[in-house]
């Protein structure tokens, strides 16, 4: 399928992003364009003040531009107000952060079928679609324990699951691997090459480069401006 023929679900068009510091203006973003297609697995890479958790923000709804153009599954940001881009992102984004921020007073099936009960999905409906994906992340032995009763990487893949539940258009990734080691990190790269592979649009954020060439296309941010832009052939393209 070539570009023109496919979905754009996240375009970002001259964007800029200028916050006030005392009477200096600070720019966080100073001329980003790129533009995300449904089904690509992408990582933003960059150092800690790159722009990179900028973008991220841009892309969850969870900002909008100073200026230039943010369009969510076709729909600009900035003219949206905070209901709507409530809506928005609880239907079109699923979360994933480095550090799980599960609910250490649920057990792990309360915590996948959270998201539904915001959605106001019923509650049997909420408990097997919460099943469905945390087999789809290989936990469905772990549905009653509690957090603190997991390993690193089980936390990550119940967050996962919580993320997918929704069956949102973009997994959205904020450091998944920074606090797992580098064989667990592995596994939760595969967990979202699979992911990718059933049709999800998954966009990661990242300073580690390993985990930047991990996917199809790599982005890379230095101070407000993207650096480069490149396809990458990856092995697991293959399999």
């Amino acid at each position: 399928m070539s570009e023109t023929e496919k979905i754009p679900v996240i375009s970002m068009q001259h964007v800029k992003r200028t916050y006030s510091m005392g009477d200096s203006q600070v720019y966080a973003l100073k001329d980003v364009s790129f533009t995300i297609y449904q089904g690509d697995f992408v990582t933003i890479m960059g150092p800690s003040g790159s722009g990179k958790s900028t973008c991220m923000n841009m892309i969850g709804c969870l900002d909008r531009p100073s200026d230039g153009i943010v369009k969510i599954n076709g729909k600009e940001t900035s003219l949206m107000n905070e209901k709507e881009l409530a809506i928005l992102r609880n239907q079109t984004v699923g979360f994933v952060f480095q550090q799980y921020f599960l609910i250490a007073s649920m057990t792990v099936i309360e915590n996948v079928m959270l998201p539904l009960r915001y959605a106001g999905i019923e509650k049997k409906e909420r408990r097997v679609l919460a099943e469905k994906a945390l087999e789809r992340v290989g936990l469905s032995e772990r549905i009653n324990h509690y957090p603190n009763e997991l390993s690193g990487g089980q936390k990550q893949r119940v967050a996962i699951a919580r993320a997918l539940v929704t069956r949102p258009k973009i997994i959205l990734a904020d450091e998944p691997t920074g606090a797992l080691d580098s064989e667990t990190g592995k596994a939760v790269m595969k967990l979202f090459w699979e992911i990718n592979r059933a049709g999800t649009t998954v966009v990661i954020v990242t300073h580690d480069p390993r985990v930047g060439a991990s996917a199809r296309r790599c982005i890379k941010i230095l101070d407000g401006l993207i650096q480069s832009d490149v396809k990458i052939i990856h092995k697991a393209l293959k399999k």
